[in-house]
């Protein structure tokens, strides 16, 4: 039975309930919606951080629930404050060891951009040593702010092509 409007209509010729969809819509919807992270707590910027995940801001809504503390199983790396050149070498050691693929989240100002301090110990901004995805602004940023970029690494994961080409032309 085919209808020539927008609606959905019955089909007999599938039975029950079938979702036809592309293999990278599904792998990057679980991507999506399983996030774990691995929480870089360097300054005042955990303090938030601990708080998103706590009962008032629950992360976990999000898919992002179970932060592991170990790089081989987390997949998100949420750097939360002063990044030092002596803390840096560490950080980029535990953003190659985490498996592909990976994304990072740069919360707060010091993270983004070293924030107020200018001085010789205090790295410019943790883009110079690992990627950065998603920037949150604010010193430090509220828990809401949190929740909102992971919001926004969920909608920018589930663009990506889930599977690289084995051939090229």
């Amino acid at each position: 039975m085919v209808s020539t409007n927008t609606e959905l209509s019955y089909n007999s010729k599938i039975e029950g309930e079938v979702i036809v969809t592309r293999a990278d819509a599904v792998v990057n919807w679980i991507r999506s919606n399983s996030m774990w992270p691995m929480p870089m707590g360097l300054a005042c910027c955990a303090i938030e951080l601990m708080a998103s995940a706590a009962s008032r801001f629950d992360i976990a809504r999000f898919g992002a629930e179970v932060m592991r503390f170990s790089p081989r199983q987390s997949d998100v790396m949420i750097v939360a404050g002063t990044v030092t050149y002596k803390m840096a070498t560490s950080l980029r050691r535990i953003y190659d060891q985490m498996a592909s693929p990976k994304w990072v989240i740069a919360m707060g100002a010091c993270a983004s951009t070293g924030g107020m301090y200018r001085s010789y110990a205090v790295l410019q901004g943790v883009d110079r040593i690992v990627p950065v995805d998603i920037y949150i602004s604010g010193c430090p940023p509220r828990p809401e702010a949190l929740l909102d970029a992971v919001i926004k690494l969920q909608g920018k994961i589930r663009r990506e092509p889930s599977a690289r080409k084995l051939f090229t032309a």
